[in-house]
């Protein structure tokens, strides 16, 4: 996993839409780089809808916000259309970024274990460093937590 402090590793993948997002390129900005299990799902249809109505205030911290789950592209329009959501959902359907960046591991849910995508969340700072690391992420209350680590 990616430590704070350290450069954040790479990360191009498509929207939704089909359009490359490269983390580079969004350098000068603060990003929330997001890591969910599973579009449509209750705690992650939560955890989308707080980053959705905290966006303004993170837009006024001139961050973007990036959700990435290995969820198509089809799957990812389906979940930004039903919940209103303003930000890109990027596309790892091999899992490569998931497993650069340290999220895909070995869990427990419902009394079975296997790999899955951990929920985790990196704030980046302008400088494309890694401020802060949620993982795993407990959803109540984690937007809040991270607009208060600008």
């Amino acid at each position: 996993m990616p430590e704070v402090g350290k450069h954040a590793p790479p990360l191009v993948l498509e929207n939704q839409d089909g359009v490359l997002v490269d983390l580079k390129k969004l350098a000068g900005k603060w990003v929330v780089v997001y890591f969910y299990p599973k579009d449509q799902t209750p705690g992650c249809t939560t955890e989308a809808c707080d980053f959705r109505d905290h966006f303004a205030r993170l837009g006024s911290k001139d961050a973007v916000v990036l959700g990435i789950s290995k969820d198509s592209a089809k799957s990812h329009v389906n979940f930004r259309q039903k919940q209103n959501l303003p930000f890109d959902l990027l596309v790892d359907s091999e899992g490569s970024v998931c497993e650069g960046w340290g999220v895909w591991r070995m869990k427990k849910f419902m009394g079975r274990e296997g790999l899955g995508i951990v929920r985790s969340t990196f704030l980046i700072d302008p400088a494309g460093v890694i401020a802060k690391i949620w993982s795993p992420v407990s959803v109540k209350g984690h937007v809040q937590a991270v607009l208060e680590s600008f």
